[in-house]
């Protein structure tokens, strides 16, 4: 019988509902590991518990209200219905295998650790970890190595791999441009297009963090795909006082109009699925400061999500490292 294979889709997470007690429970996991907030602990946990989770949670489930669905957020379902998808690809290419394929959130639930237990008790014995993270940083795809080697600490070191990135897989800017092209009647005026990314503090990206790297990487490649003529990188999602990658998404297109682009498009190539940095900050949030600025017109190119470029791009990830003698990152092969 053939040895059952794993495939474990991490997202970063999204509170259990849009209560503000489940928002900071959410948020209490999420700010207090050190891969997001590389603070002492000393400093930043007193200000954490005393000031931000007694204030943004009430803040924040108003947002996750404005894009929450009948039964779930956006982000939880549509990595369920992409894991789906992917095992189904999974299936047609690997006849005889035993495929099973399942979302996990680094903070919240489904967590990685439950996930994984889920997958021994059902005689997983291969495993392919593949965080849908395009672009690696230290506080993402570094966060879910962490949880993956805490879990491992503690149990027998199974066979695995790790997909740390693939900011410039063709087959991932490909989808990238598809997504961009669907707007083509729109393009054919002057239209600037906005690569906003997650941001991340400067003094992470200065001690080493190929973060900014992978999203320039990415956004030229699909700009030179595309032959565009107006286009920018900018970041969003910023937190806090300390300053972080510049330049800012807000700002960006408050400025855009008055230097003559009155229509905008916007893609955030580091998101796999729809989630509040996407539906709320920018489809709502910086739709309004774009258009209160000046502009005309402002589209906003959806997320990959669990479309299908989607699932054959993570489908040919799997199968490209099923059969390398050497993981990625991380684990053994």
């Amino acid at each position: 019988m053939p040895t059952r294979l794993g495939v474990l889709l991490v997202n970063l997470g999204t509170p259990d509902d849009t209560s503000p007690g489940a928002v900071r429970r959410y948020l209490a996991e999420f700010l207090a590991d050190p891969r997001v907030v590389d603070l002492p602990r000393w400093l930043w946990l007193p200000v954490l518990y005393g000031i931000i989770l007694t204030v943004r949670p009430a803040k924040l489930s108003r947002k996750y209200r404005l894009i929450w669905g009948r039964k779930d957020g956006p982000l939880r379902g549509i990595m369920a219905a992409l894991a789906e998808r992917t095992r189904e690809a999974l299936r047609t290419c690997l006849p005889g295998q035993d495929v099973m394929v399942r979302a996990a959130m680094t903070y919240g639930a489904p967590s990685i650790h439950s996930v994984l237990d889920e997958m021994k008790a059902a005689s997983v014995r291969d495993y392919i970890i593949l965080p849908v993270y395009p672009q690696y940083s230290n506080a993402t795809t570094g966060a879910v190595q962490d949880q993956l080697a805490r879990y491992l600490s503690r149990r027998e070191v199974p066979s695995y791999r790790f997909i740390a990135h693939y900011h410039d897989d063709p087959r991932y800017i490909g989808a990238l441009a598809t997504s961009v092209q669907r707007h083509r009647l729109y393009l054919r005026e002057k239209t600037m297009v906005l690569f906003s990314f997650h941001g991340i503090p400067v003094s992470q990206a200065e001690q080493g963090d190929p973060y900014p790297d992978h999203c320039q990487r990415t956004a030229q490649a699909v700009a030179d795909a595309l032959d565009l003529p107006h286009w920018r990188m900018t970041f969003q999602s910023r937190f806090g006082p300390a300053p972080w990658l510049t330049p800012y998404t807000d700002e960006t297109l408050a400025s855009l109009p008055g230097e003559g682009y009155k229509r905008v498009l916007v893609i955030c190539p580091g998101f796999a699925t729809e989630c509040l940095e996407t539906l709320e900050e920018i489809r709502m949030e910086n739709r309004d400061i774009f258009l209160s600025s000046g502009g005309e017109a402002f589209k906003y190119a959806k997320a990959l999500n669990a479309t299908r470029p989607h699932v054959d791009l993570l489908r040919d990830l799997v199968l490209d490292h099923l059969y390398t003698r050497e993981s990625l990152s991380g684990g053994p092969a």
